[in-house]
């Protein structure tokens, strides 16, 4: 059985219970709340904002993926629950703060001073592939616009919208100057200066015609696309029109699936294949690292439990895939892939080849299977480094240099880049790095991912391994 095996790995000494108990203690201040992407639905009242967001979160969650949502109810002193219920009963009562649960189902309710910031909201929302936001429109977050030609109030921000796009302010401008008039199209001066102060007379001089053939126009001006629209969803024709003159993609209101496809390549967090290192005999280490004791369990558990809760498929590369067997009935939930080496020869580009070859995912993170204190948090931090720069390589690099066995690899760029390196003869890890997008993880990133560091340091002697472990059982 995988508890025999087990068993047999920790033959040579055990260190016991206490530091098992120690163990226990580390898994739990390490847990991993992974972040979860966030991307709003902004509009103005009665554009339709809950039906898109309704239609788009059934799509989402229709295609596999895990969604959040955030609504954003403007109204002082509403409440989700009413009188005459227990949970009402303890609030009145006094409690700050009232959870209500139930098979299948969980509730908070908490009283706080003013109004909670968005991005305080979303940050307590961990584990989601995409969290939508309904509302919230200067929260920060990207934000898809959507505008119904049976509203009035989407029309008019359509024709400013519009009048903004043919005279080629950017998005992001002062749009309130709509209100007293612009300049002409081709003033560059007063349109490179549209925030200064000093340009309002002549704004309003230059381009009073828009008001004037607008005189019912009403100060819509902070309910207009800002420049964090990634999106319009419209059926008005000006609005698609001055969607393509900013370069933003615009999508029929009926069109969820051309949305979702959108939602998709762009927001929801990219899925994380995690590959563990393992090879087989160290000859420094005289045996396996994988199954070398660490901590009251072989080496390579303790970094299955730091690394499998941030992974969307674990691979562990290994020489020794029946060595490592116990490994299914040990962590049967993650249904790792033991994998053998693609190459006969060993190096560190050739373990890299096999890791990228075998992952079934878009991210891979790789990690060494000797580096004890290994991160979870520092994988989930490279990943959303990759996702924002759109790099091929995210490396943390310090005064060493870089550390090309805990990063992330964009798989589809760094595949044929690292095979290509290999037909010239190449071993090193980071040889392949002058023919893709590297972005570098600085050290203050990293402590800021992992506060507690230490996630390089790796053992490949007896006596090393020894005396991490003798500071972490201490610590």
């Amino acid at each position: 059985t995988g508890s025999a095996a087990r068993s047999r790995v920790l033959s040579a000494g055990t260190p016991g219970a206490h530091a098992i108990l120690m163990r226990r203690k580390d898994e739990c201040m390490n847990m991993v709340n992974i972040p979860s992407p966030a991307l709003a639905i902004v509009g103005r009242h009665n554009s339709g904002k809950t039906t898109l967001i309704e239609q788009l979160i059934a799509e989402l969650v229709a295609r596999g993926n895990d969604v959040g949502s955030v609504k954003h109810h403007s109204h002082v002193g509403f409440d989700i629950d009413y009188p005459g219920k227990d949970s009402y009963r303890h609030r009145a009562a006094g409690a700050s703060e009232t959870v209500i649960a139930a098979p299948g189902q969980i509730a908070r309710i908490k009283t706080v001073e003013g109004e909670v910031e968005c991005s305080d909201i979303v940050r307590s929302m961990y584990g989601h592939d995409i969290v939508m936001v309904e509302g919230y429109r200067k929260s920060g977050l990207p934000t898809i616009e959507i505008m119904r030609s049976g509203n009035d109030a989407d029309s008019r921000v359509a024709e400013v919208f519009a009048e903004g796009a043919r005279r080629g302010w950017p998005l992001g401008t002062d749009f309130t100057q709509f209100t007293r008039g612009l300049p002409t199209a081709d003033d560059e001066a007063a349109r490179a200066t549209l925030k200064n102060t000093e340009q309002d007379d002549a704004a309003e001089a230059e381009g009073s015609h828009f008001k004037t053939q607008h005189p019912d126009h009403i100060d819509i001006s902070n309910k207009l696309p800002t420049d964090k629209t990634v999106a319009v969803v419209t059926d008005i024709e000006e609005a698609v029109r001055a969607a393509e003159l900013y370069n933003v993609p615009s999508f029929a209101l009926d069109d969820i699936a051309g949305l979702a496809d959108f939602v998709e390549e762009h927001y929801v967090r990219p899925r994380v294949t995690v590959v563990i290192q393992a090879g087989g005999e160290s000859r420094r280490m005289g045996r396996s690292k994988a199954t070398v004791p660490f901590a009251g369990q072989p080496l390579i558990c303790r970094l299955v439990e730091r690394l499998g809760p941030v992974s969307d498929d674990l691979i562990i590369t290994t020489n020794e895939p029946d060595n490592l067997a116990f490994l299914h009935a040990e962590f049967p939930h993650l249904r790792i892939q033991l994998v053998c080496d693609a190459f006969d020869f060993r190096g560190a580009l050739p373990g890299l080849y096999t890791a990228l070859q075998a992952a079934r995912n878009p991210y891979v993170a790789v990690v060494a299977c000797d580096m004890v204190f290994a991160s979870g948090s520092l994988v989930v931090a490279e990943a959303l480094a990759m996702n924002e720069s759109g790099a091929d390589v995210v490396v943390p690099v310090n005064k060493h240099g870089y550390e090309p066995f805990h990063a992330m690899y964009r798989r589809m760029a760094c595949l044929p880049a690292v095979r290509a390196a290999l037909d010239r003869g190449e071993k090193r890890a980071q040889a392949f790095f002058e023919d893709v997008n590297v972005f570098e993880f600085p050290q203050a990133s990293v402590l800021e991912a992992e506060p507690m560091g230490g996630c390089f340091i790796n053992a490949n002697t007896p006596e090393e391994l020894h005396s991490l472990e003798e500071s972490f059982l201490e610590g």
